[in-house]
C-alpha cells in the first residue's frame, strides 16, 4: 500500500510524536509498504532547526526505507500565541505544495497537531481521490482551552475545523481510551475511533539497575546521589516551575538531587528561575543521545511525570511508556482524571500526586527515598504492565491493520490468527 504522511515532527527529532511516528513508518516500511512522510526541518524539542538542515526550502531524505519530503518551517526564537500560530502556518503552506507534487498515494496518514492540518488532509484527499486517517496525539483546542494559550473568540474556529476532520476522516486514531471518550463527548461515533498505544522502545525493557547507570552518574557529578529526574519536553502543559519549588524545599536534603533533561519553550525560563533561587540540588542537560538517554534511564532512582493541573486527558506524554518499560518507579503529580494517574494506578508502577502542589509531591520523594523495597516493586510492576500493553510487536502489527482495514483491505494473517483463535 502506498501511504502519504503529513506530519511536523519526525526523525530525528529524539522526543515526542516525531520518535513514536519514525517507529510506526519504519515499521510499514519493513513490511514492504510504500511510505513516503512530508514532514518540516526538525526543530523539536529544541525550539531550533537542526543545522544540518537550516537554509533549505526542500529537501529529499531516504532514511531506513522511508522517503522523507521536508520543507521550510518559520521557527520563532521565543514562542508565544500569536508566534505559534505563524509557526504552524508556515508549515501548513510549505507541506501542502510538497505533498501536491508527491505519487498519488492510496492512503493519507496525518498527524495533529497542528489541527490545520485537517485543511490539508482535506484538500489532498480531493485531489489525490484518496481517504484519510486522522491521528490525534494531542487535542490541540482543548489544550487552547484548557490551558488559556489562545483568544478565546479563536477557539470556536478551532472546534469547527476539528469537526471537519473528524467528519471527513475514514478512520480517527488516537493514543488512549480517555481521549477516545474525549473525541466521542465531541459527537463522533466510537466506532470510527481507535485505539493505537505509543510503541515502547523495546531498548528500554533492558534497561537494568544503578551499575548500568554508574558511567552517567560520574560523567554528571551524580556519584552517592538519589537521583529524581524529569525528562523530555519543557513546555507550558509541563508546568516544570513545580519541580524548581520541590527542590528548593529539600535543599538541605544534599542526599538528594533533582535533574531536568531536555528541552522545550520554558527551558529558559527554568533556568533563569533555578539561578535566581541558587538550587544546588538541581541541574539541566540538554537532550540525550540514545546511548546517553538509555544510561540515564538506569541512573535515575525516581522519575517525574508533571502536568498542569488543568491537563487531563488533552494529551498522554509517550515518557510515561518509556519510563515505566525501563522499570522506573514514577511520581506523577497530574489531574487524578487524567489518563497518566489511571495508567500510573492501573500498572501499580508509582504514586500519584495531587497535581500543582509541592508540599505533596516532596513528601512523596522523601517517602520513597527511605523505602528501596518498594521503588524495587513499583519498577518491576510497571515493566510488567509495559510488556502487556506496550511491547511494539504487539502494538505496531494493530497499527497496520487499523490502516488496511480503513482502505478496505484484509488484516494481516498473524492478527487474523489471533482474533479467529479468540
Amino acid at each position: 500500500m502506498r501511504i502519504l504522511v503529513l506530519t511536523i515532527n519526525y526523525w530525528p527529532e529524539p522526543t515526542g510524536i516525531g520518535a513514536v511516528l519514525t517507529r510506526r513508518c519504519e515499521y510499514l516500511a519493513s513490511l514492504g509498504h510504500e511510505v513516503t512522510v512530508c514532514t518540516g526541518m526538525p526543530y523539536y524539542p529544541e525550539w531550533q532547526v537542526s543545522p544540518d538542515y537550516t537554509g533549505k526550502l526542500f529537501l529529499r531524505e531516504e532514511h531506513k526505507g522511508v522517503t522523507i519530503l521536508r520543507s521550510w518551517i518559520w521557527v520563532p526564537k521565543k514562542v508565544t500565541s500569536a508566534k505559534r500560530v505563524l509557526f504552524e502556518a508556515s508549515f501548513l503552506a510549505s507541506s501542502l505544495l510538497r505533498a501536491l507534487g508527491s505519487r498519488k498515494p492510496e492512503l493519507l496518514l496525518v498527524v495533529s497537531p497542528p489541527l490545520g492540518l485537517a485543511l490539508s488532509a482535506r484538500i489532498l484527499s480531493r485531489w489525490f481521490r484518496a481517504p484519510y486517517v486522522f491521528d490525534v496525539e494531542d487535542l490541540q483546542p482543548d489544550a487552547a482551552a484548557d490551558l488559556g494559550m489562545l483568544p478565546r473568540p479563536v477557539l470556536p474556529v478551532l472546534y469547527r475545523l476539528e469537526a471537519m476532520a473528524y467528519r471527513r476522516a475514514v478512520l480517527i486514531t488516537t493514543g488512549t481510551e480517555g481521549m477516545r471518550h474525549r473525541i466521542i463527548d465531541k459527537g463522533i461515533p466510537g466506532e470510527r475511533i481507535a485505539v493505537v498505544p505509543p510503541p515502547a522502545d523495546s531498548n528500554c525493557f533492558r534497561v537494568g539497575g544503578a551499575q548500568q547507570g554508574e558511567a552517567f552518574r560520574r560523567k554528571h557529578g551524580l556519584e552517592g546521589k538519589f537521583v529524581v529526574a524529569h525528562s523530555g519536553n519543557m513546555g507550558v502543559k509541563q508546568g516544570l516551575d513545580l519541580v524548581l519549588n520541590v527542590a528548593m524545599r529539600m535543599q538541605e536534603r544534599k542526599e538528594i538531587a533533582f535533574l531536568l533533561a531536555g528541552d522545550g519553550t520554558m527551558r529558559s525560563h527554568l533556568e533563569s528561575r533555578a539561578g535566581a533561587l541558587r538550587l544546588d540540588n538541581l541541574r539541566f542537560l540538554p537532550v540525550q543521545g540514545q546511548a546517553e538517554f538509555l544510561q540515564m534511564l538506569a541512573a535515575i532512582d525516581l522519575a517525574l511525570i508533571v502536568q498542569q493541573p488543568s491537563v487531563s486527558d488533552i494529551a498522554f506524554p509517550s515518557k510515561t511508556v518509556t519510563l515505566l518499560a525501563a522499570a522506573r518507579p514514577v511520581v506523577a503529580s497530574v489531574n487524578a482524571n487524567s489518563e497518566v494517574a489511571r495508567v500510573v494506578a492501573r500498572s501499580n508502577g508509582g504514586v500519584v500526586t495531587q497535581p500543582g502542589e509541592a508540599r505533596a509531591l516532596a513528601e512523596n520523594i522523601v517517602q520513597l527515598f527511605g523505602d528501596p523495597v518498594k521503588r524495587s516493586r513499583l519498577g518491576e510492576c510497571g515493566r510488567r504492565f509495559a510488556l502487556e500493553h506496550w511491547d511494539e510487536d504487539l502494538i505496531l502489527p494493530r497499527f497496520e491493520s487499523h490502516l488496511l482495514k480503513s482502505v478496505g483491505e484484509p488484516e494481516p494473517a498473524a492478527l487474523a490468527g489471533d482474533s479467529a483463535a479468540a
